[in-house]
């Protein structure tokens, strides 16, 4: 059922983008607003489009967040090996999606901090890997200690 649900919804989310529904979208809402004076603007043709239009709202809501949930998780993953492949990358930085609201914000702070200091010293980089272990260390997640585990703590 989810494997029909995915890709039911990736197909709409391709055909909704196209300027061609668009389009046919405008078109049904000046046909609908053109009958408007044949049915003497009535509470049911009134009703035919806030109906119509709920209807597709409520649908493109599960079939929109869908796609936007598929896209997000494959841009994670290729952000993922970028870091895996770049000698120079902090690999600690995989899986920081999984953290809290708040031990994002305590990453922030050290990061934002390391930027503000001058980044003249020959050994920066190696402390900036410390830094962001201990960041990560703190932020008191068991995943990313584990990923962190061999590298040096600023304690």
């Amino acid at each position: 059922m989810s494997d029909v649900f995915s890709r039911a919804a990736h197909w709409t989310g391709q055909q909704c983008g196209r300027a061609s529904v668009f389009m046919v979208a405008v078109g049904i809402i000046i046909a609908w607003a053109v009958t408007g004076p044949f049915f003497h603007y009535s509470d049911t043709w009134q009703l035919i489009i806030n109906t119509g239009t709920t209807i597709v709202t409520f649908l493109m809501v599960f079939l929109l967040q869908n796609t936007q949930n598929r896209d997000t998780a494959a841009i994670q993953l290729k952000l993922d090996e970028l870091i895996r492949a770049n000698r120079d990358a902090r690999n600690i930085m995989c899986g920081l999606e999984d953290l809290s609201e708040e031990e994002l914000k305590k990453i922030k702070a050290t990061f934002e901090s390391l930027a503000a200091a001058p980044a003249a010293s020959a050994g920066t980089s190696t402390q900036q890997l410390k830094d962001a272990a201990d960041a990560l260390r703190s932020a008191g997640s068991a995943d990313l200690r584990e990923t962190t585990e061999g590298v040096p703590s600023q304690a």
